[in-house]
């Protein structure tokens, strides 16, 4: 239909699938919106007991995966949010975030949560531009 938004939900095949009614990423609009992204394997199986900095690495790598499968890059990412359940592993988390952004310095806030799904430390979304 004429004057409808181009919107189109993307899930990539090296992720785990949505667990539950929603995409891993959608474009609309010029931007892409990543839907958090806990530190489920791509298989699909959990492991909450894993160390933060496991849980982190997995959650980084499956929000790059959504972004790539959506077609754009870590460069085009503009504002991160990451919801923590011990806000003593920020400093960790610091450290591995600036590792995987190099020097791109997306807008970013950090969230103390009581409890994550799963029972997982650490949640991450985006918002990036699209091509």
């Amino acid at each position: 239909m004429a004057g409808e938004p181009q919107i189109h939900c993307v899930n990539p095949a090296d992720a785990a699938p949505p667990g539950g009614h929603y995409s891993h990423a959608v474009t609309a609009g010029g931007f892409v919106f990543i839907s958090g992204q806990l530190p489920v394997r791509p298989c699909g199986t959990h492991a909450p007991e894993a160390d933060f900095t496991t849980q982190a690495n997995q959650a980084l790598a499956n929000l790059f995966a959504a972004l790539a499968a959506a077609g754009a890059s870590r460069q085009a990412i503009v504002k991160v949010t990451v919801y923590v359940t011990d806000i003593a592993d920020w400093p960790v988390f610091n450290a591995l975030y600036a590792q995987a952004m190099g020097e791109h310095r997306p807008a970013r806030t950090v969230v103390p949560v009581p409890v994550l799904h799963y029972g997982y430390r650490i949640e991450i979304d985006a918002i990036a531009l699209s091509r």
